[in-house]
């Protein structure tokens, strides 16, 4: 009988052939992984040098610089102390918007080097600063007044009275650019705790609208809602997200709304670490755009590149507090304050706030 005999039995001329392949191809398998391994090295090369001509046309000459850095991400490059660099993000209204340079999204970022991790603190907008005889929120207004680049200068070493460490970097995005930049990477899934309704949200524009002599001035403002669970915003949603402080109970509270604007911060932050983000140069491209056009900032590009690597690291390392009533109070209002509802350290001083952040630093 023709065929294979194995154990017994005759196997037919169709496995004989395929054995002869299965033979041949592992006698060769060397050969499929250099090309494998070719491929690879061909493809990487291929999305920088498209990643560098994306930059090129930006305007972004020392590209090459940003893309090592991003790969290496060398820490001798970037400031830090005590192998972490801290960094205030602002977010204020900006053109178009009433007080458009106070910032009432405060958040401080300090990024480790070490372990990969970052940790994000909210800082409520209401903290009184003696220094500047205001709020913490118009401490960027004040020193951009003095002089050019003031704003970050003086909130920055503000925010370092309070968290108690230096604050090497700065960022100030305006209500604009933010929207500009969740449309751009295609809108962001955020979980939301709970449900909130806000009748008195401001309309842009419309802040010193007569109403047509209504009392109540209710042309200025519409009412937007948002439920419990799990849903895609784009940028006007979640502005509106992070910006509302008129709602009923528990979300009416600036604690909350700093709750929120660090639960924004975060998803933007999973969806520009996509694949599908990150792996673009067109989507790369338009961040960078409106980045350039939207934000003020003394971290150059190469830093940039840094931090967005040490950033990509710790997707699974990041912790968020925000700075709340265990730690401040609020003390009666009255002339002392300008007769303004403000928050002050519970002991009189910033010691238990410092320790506070220090034991939470990543």
């Amino acid at each position: 009988m023709e065929g294979l005999v194995i154990e017994g039995q005759v196997a037919p001329k169709k496995s004989r052939f395929f054995s002869r392949v299965k033979r041949r191809l592992l006698k060769h398998i060397w050969l499929v992984r250099i090309g494998l391994i070719a491929s690879a090295i061909l493809g990487v090369y291929l999305f920088f040098s498209l990643l560098g001509f994306v930059f090129g046309k930006a305007g972004l000459t020392n590209y090459t610089e940003v893309i090592s850095n991003f790969i290496f991400a060398p820490k001798a490059e970037v400031e830090s102390v005590n192998g972490r660099t801290n960094i205030l993000i602002l977010g204020k209204g900006g053109q178009g918007h009433e007080a458009s340079d106070l910032t009432d999204s405060i958040i401080f970022a300090s990024v480790s080097h070490q372990s990969s991790g970052i940790s994000l603190f909210s800082l409520p907008r209401d903290i009184w600063i003696p220094a500047i005889r205001a709020k913490i929120n118009s401490a960027y207004y004040w020193g951009k007044q003095k002089e050019e680049g003031g704003g970050l200068i003086l909130a920055k070493s503000t925010v370092e009275e309070i968290v108690g460490v230096p604050v090497h970097y700065g960022i100030v995005i305006d209500f604009s650019g933010f929207i500009k930049i969740v449309d751009v990477i295609g809108g962001i899934e955020v979980d939301v705790d709970r449900d909130f309704v806000d009748e008195k949200y401001p309309i842009p524009g419309r802040e010193n609208d007569l109403c047509d002599s209504d009392p109540l001035f209710a042309c200025r403002y519409e009412t937007i809602k948002f439920e419990k669970g799990k849903q895609v915003m784009n940028g006007d949603m979640a502005l509106k997200f992070v910006r509302s402080r008129n709602a009923e109970g528990e979300e009416g509270t600036d604690l909350a709304r700093a709750a929120r604007q660090q639960k924004i911060l975060l998803a933007i932050r999973q969806k520009v670490m996509s694949p599908r983000v990150l792996l673009s140069p067109k989507k790369v491209l338009a961040i960078w755009k409106v980045a350039r056009d939207s934000l003020e900032t003394d971290i150059t590009a190469p830093e940039a590149a840094i931090l967005l690597r040490r950033a990509l690291i710790a997707r699974e390392t990041l912790r968020s507090f925000v700075l709340d009533e265990e730690l401040l109070t609020h003390p009666p209002v009255s002339p002392r304050y300008d007769n303004q509802y403000v928050f002050i350290p519970k002991d009189g001083n910033w010691d238990r706030v410092h320790d506070w952040v220090s034991q939470r630093f990543p």
